[in-house]
């Protein structure tokens, strides 16, 4: 038995019969029997005996197994949350973790459960800074993992006891959740300890769910500055995967998972596929892209926690998705929107009926699409079409979904993100129902802490229909930066202008003009030839252009070279994107 300290000559300890299961400096395990005498009037145990358990795991969490002579560190205040009763003959096993070392206060949380796993009761304890206690240096790397572990339904074809709480439920476990994630970034990557301290803010500042407002937005720029590894709040040891972008325009930005994190994600995912319609036993058609995109992984794991059976047929080769749809049957179709029209063309070609197929539900997303985009898809396959939501940096999909039932706009999973909806000039965050720019706070994730994330996704929340107790965000109506989304890729002005400027017979003068004539994306790029070079060259260059921007960024386009000196020149701000679709 791990010996410690606070244990030693303690009679209340000795009288509770604890037993230390484990005891290293910031996190411990004990526990302890129930016997007849610790039972209340009730027949349950006292109250009273399980805040002892628990103060003797705060006191050993908080002060190391190897004293160096000074002071040791007490509570000064708690709260606690109890949750069921224990009875007699029950083993109760209080787990503590220490999540804030450093800064104006201690902070720690400490978890009773039955010896079978029920949670019994919750604590969150904090500490003053003692004068001569020993100072503890920030942790440059947090092997302690999140203390909110992902729950999921035991039938998973009925919805996680989280989708049904209640508003004030939901507030209250992201002000506990907020308070957790706020400290753990802020010692455990440096970028955050930087950043808060410029902006003269502190994890201990926020006591209150509008408290959140006073810490600094982050976006592509700050992670990509970490690039690859140096947001990571957990040592690589406890990585399990790894995704990037592209990073065609600068370095790309880097995710990542711990074991839990995938838990969690699936978890997430598998929670949109079943509102959407789907059920355990499907057959899921997945042409979502596999790789460093999140998109084909998440989504494929998502319908595997539901019970589903995934074809993971990846983008692409689309004789072979409508064969692979004709010969398996699935129930279920997960893609792009624009993508899923590609397969209906697909079936027409080979002169069959969409109509005429297995599948009954889609989940699509990677793209904004519309009501009309709904209906046209509904009417082209006679299946049921809803909406998912995600990004990599936040996530991945599974951040928000809709529900086949009412379809009106997807619900954020609040208990394990929080959403802003801010003004993209000004940066003030706007009421429930304003339109404005999507920001993300990230409550539960171990290797990437994500904070106050501008998403630059325009769109606004609504009050919970399907999951009351969780808001909803409106159909995306466009973005706040200049990024273009083109049959599900994501690129950029800035990338095209990257790779023309490597072309000696191209110039830098260029527009993009977006048209949707058959109801698939076109991208028309309109630049000019340099003076000194041909027609014939710049036509060479043209096509070196194409090819450099399919293999680059992942999309497709055609080239108009215009003479020199035809197109419109900047008067002030450029404008290089015409969208001439139907909004």
């Amino acid at each position: 038995m791990p010996h410690h300290p606070v244990l030693t000559g303690d009679r209340a300890s000795e009288w509770l019969g604890i037993t230390v299961q484990r005891a290293d400096p910031g996190h411990c395990v004990i526990s302890m029997a129930v016997r007849e005498e610790m039972l209340n009037g009730f027949g349950i145990v006292h109250g009273g005996m399980i805040f002892a358990l628990a103060d003797s795991c705060f006191a050993m969490t908080c002060n190391d197994p190897e004293p160096d002579g000074t002071s040791m560190t007490v509570a000064q205040g708690v709260d606690i949350n109890f949750l069921s009763s224990a009875h007699p003959g029950q083993t109760l096993v209080a787990e503590g973790r220490q999540i804030a070392t450093t800064g104006r206060s201690g902070l720690c949380d400490i978890t009773v459960s039955t010896q079978g796993g029920d949670v019994v009761a919750q604590f969150r304890g904090r500490t003053a800074p003692c004068p001569f206690a020993r100072k503890r240096e920030p942790m440059t790397s947090c092997s302690v993992p999140s203390p909110y572990h992902p729950v999921a339904s035991e039938d998973s074809s009925q919805p996680d006891p989280e989708e049904l709480m209640s508003r004030d439920q939901i507030e209250a476990l992201q002000t506990e959740r907020l308070n957790w994630t706020l400290h753990y970034a802020y010692e455990n990557v440096p970028a955050y300890q930087e950043l808060f301290d410029e902006h003269g803010v502190h994890p201990d500042d926020f006591r209150e769910l509008e408290d959140l407002a006073k810490f600094p937005y982050t976006d592509k720029e700050f992670l990509r500055k970490a690039y690859p590894f140096k947001s990571f709040a957990t040592p690589m040891s406890e990585i399990r995967r790894i995704h990037a972008s592209s990073g065609t325009t600068g370095q790309p930005t880097v995710v990542a998972y711990t074991e839990e994190d995938l838990q969690t994600w699936g978890t997430l995912v598998a929670r949109c596929f079943r509102l959407s319609g789907m059920k355990p036993g499907d057959k899921v058609h997945n042409a979502y892209g596999y790789g460093l995109f999140t998109g084909g992984l998440g989504a494929h794991y998502g319908a595997e926690r539901l019970g589903c059976a995934v074809i993971p047929m990846s983008g692409g080769q689309t004789e072979k998705q409508v064969q692979l749809i004709r010969d398996f049957e699935p129930q279920a179709i997960l893609s792009t929107p624009t993508y899923l029209l590609t397969i209906a063309d697909g079936f027409r070609k080979l002169g069959l009926d969409p109509r005429e197929t297995s599948l009954r539900h889609a989940v699509l997303g990677a793209e904004p699409w519309t009501e009309e985009m709904r209906h046209e898809i509904e009417k082209t396959f006679n299946i049921s079409a809803c909406d998912i939501y995600g990004l990599s940096e936040v996530m991945g999909p599974g951040v928000a979904g809709e529900s086949c039932e009412t379809k009106d706009g997807s619900h954020i999973w609040e208990d394990h993100f929080r959403p802003e909806v801010i003004d993209p000039f000004d940066d003030t965050v706007l009421p429930t129902g304003r339109p404005g720019e999507l920001v993300f706070t990230a409550l539960t994730k171990q290797a990437l802490p994500i904070i106050r994330y501008r998403t630059h996704d325009l769109t606004r929340l609504l009050p919970g229909t399907a999951r009351p107790g969780h808001r909803r965000m409106g159909r995306i109506t466009g973005r706040s930066d200049d990024m273009i989304i083109l049959r599900g890729v994501n690129l950029f002005p800035s990338q095209i202008e990257e790779l023309a400027l490597k072309i000696p017979a191209l110039s830098p003068h260029f527009t993009l003009e977006i048209t949707r004539p058959h109801r698939m994306d076109q991208m028309t790029i309109h630049i000019e030839r340099r003076e000194d070079a041909t027609r014939e060259e710049a036509g060479e260059g043209a096509r070196r252009l194409l090819h450099e921007i399919k293999t680059k960024i992942g999309s497709s386009a055609t080239i108009d070279i215009a003479e020199p000196d035809t197109l419109a020149r900047s008067s002030g701000k450029l404008r290089r994107v015409y969208d001439h679709r139907d909004k």
